[in-house]
């Protein structure tokens, strides 16, 4: 992309949430969100199949609604929040799968492994807001091992099987602002 050509873009976080999901027991799920993050992404024009995407949320801003759960998970048991204060993802290029539907393949890092990830993207569209921002809207989901980062911990249930899922269900509603 040439200089001139490049657009910018904001997530905006009042209209933004990233999401996740994860099995309890083997029989329902836990629900949980990330509170603080930001990104960017530039663009040539309105055109996202070009976008070069960079993306990270804090570690300690995880929220599942129970505080000692969402302390469990801020511990060297699962994020290790103190020694990776972040989470970030990279990713250049949509692919374009018809019908506002695009595959997004970018390297996700958590901790300090960095692995390829493939996320499903339905773009919303693009829409002028009251106040002349041009905004965009997705919708992103896709699945991760947690094992695969090093977030291993679990508890052998009595009956059989284990106490937290090993798959995460990612789940995300991005707003982007164009840079003015």
């Amino acid at each position: 992309m040439k200089t001139e050509e490049v657009t910018k873009w904001a997530i905006d976080p009042t209209h933004s949430k990233v999401g996740f999901k994860v099995k309890h027991l083997m029989i329902s799920n836990v629900l949980g969100s990330f509170r603080d993050f930001s990104g960017e992404v530039k663009t040539a024009g309105n055109d996202f199949s070009t976008a070069a995407i960079s993306f990270s949320l804090k570690t300690a801003s995880v929220d599942t609604e129970m505080p000692d759960r969402d302390g469990h998970l801020k511990s060297p048991d699962f994020f290790d929040t103190e020694k990776y204060p972040v989470i970030t993802f990279d990713a250049k290029g949509l692919k374009d799968l018809g019908d506002d539907l695009y595959e997004l393949k970018g390297s996700l890092k958590i901790k300090d492994v960095s692995k390829p990830v493939t996320l499903a993207v339905e773009f919303g569209g693009v829409m002028s807001d009251p106040w002349g921002n041009i905004k965009a809207g997705f919708s992103l989901s896709g699945k991760i091992n947690r094992k695969d980062w090093g977030l291993n911990w679990n508890a052998a249930l009595e009956a059989g099987g284990v106490l937290v899922g090993e798959e995460v269900k990612i789940n995300c509603d991005i707003e982007l602002i164009k840079a003015k």
